[in-house]
């Protein structure tokens, strides 16, 4: 059996936009929303969960409910960057009948019903045009490590889903261990990033 097509509408819906100066987080705005009438679970990933805040970075919509995401961009030297490293998708499916619990569902749930768009990202000057150069961070300014992938992977499982928090104690940061989170404070935000098995489809979660 072929893929689900997806059914949710996406604002933009191929590309996500961040203009800079990056010498600071820049925010750009994502509208999903679900034209059918019957219930939809969302979630968004990334394929660089570490450079990204999300919020929220998963949901259920109501029938022709909309919800606007906001990915906030820490940040970066854009000049130096892999940017064809930045992208992003957004997985859906139709729950089951009743009460919905958002991680047993997305434990339980067959690749097949999986819905998924993908977007990927563009950096701007302030003017609207493609950014081609960055400013050379200073040393006060932190610079963001790049992911790089332990072993070669398909497209579709480097991404990875992110939470987010906000910073509420920037003065520790906790370890992590196989299975838990660890929090690690990028600027003015705290980001968690789930360390698990990756589940069967090989996405981490």
């Amino acid at each position: 059996m072929g893929k689900t097509e997806q059914v949710l509408t996406l604002e933009p819906s191929t590309e996500l936009r961040f203009k800079g100066p990056f010498t600071e987080v820049v925010t750009s705005h994502l509208k999903i929303t679900n034209p059918t009438n019957e219930r939809i679970c969302f979630k968004v990933k990334t394929t660089a969960p570490r450079q990204y805040c999300v919020r929220p970075n998963s949901g259920i919509l109501k029938p022709l409910e909309s919800q606007t995401v906001a990915v906030m961009l820490q940040p970066l030297d854009v000049s130096t960057a892999d940017k064809s490293k930045h992208k992003f998708m957004v997985q859906s499916l139709f729950p089951p009948p009743g009460d919905i619990k958002l991680e047993e569902i997305w434990k339980a749930v067959k690749k097949d019903d999986l819905m998924d768009s993908k977007l990927k990202c563009v950096f701007e000057e302030g003017s609207g045009e493609a950014f081609t150069k960055a400013k050379t961070p200073t040393d006060s300014e932190a610079k963001i490590p790049e992911i790089q992938p332990s072993t070669p992977k398909q497209d579709d499982d480097m991404y990875s889903i992110v939470e987010t928090m906000p910073q509420t104690n920037a003065g520790n940061t906790p370890t992590s261990s196989a299975g838990q989170s660890a929090t690690t404070i990028v600027g003015d935000v705290s980001i968690r990033i789930l360390r698990r098995r990756p589940p069967r489809d090989g996405f981490e979660v």
